[in-house]
């Protein structure tokens, strides 16, 4: 039996492809531009890395206001912010692939 793809989304703010559950989902409802907790909200959708400076880099090229071809308040960014880690995340040991001398 063939094992499950896994969907591939791209993030605005790096642009770097990646597993669509790493991701946070943006969507451009009926009615507002809103954050999708659960990913499941009908609307066009925009995809952001669960980081500072992707956001940070979104906001700077108004990638998400492209992507999701809509002005973007103040608000989202706010509530964007409150998804996002408090503190980094740590790439793993030895990550960098630099080898200690033993």
């Amino acid at each position: 039996m063939k094992p499950k793809k896994t969907p591939m989304r791209m993030c605005v703010g790096c642009r770097e492809m990646k597993p669509k559950r790493e991701l946070i989902r943006v969507v451009r409802g009926p009615e507002s531009v809103d954050v999708d907790t659960v990913g499941k909200a009908p609307g066009r959708g925009a995809y952001l890395c669960p980081d500072e400076a992707c956001l940070k880099r979104a906001i700077k090229t108004r990638g998400l206001e492209r992507a999701l071809e809509h002005k973007i308040d103040e608000s989202v960014y706010e509530r964007l912010r409150a998804q996002l880690p408090q503190e980094p995340i740590a790439p793993p040991e030895n990550a960098t692939g630099s080898q200690t001398d033993a």
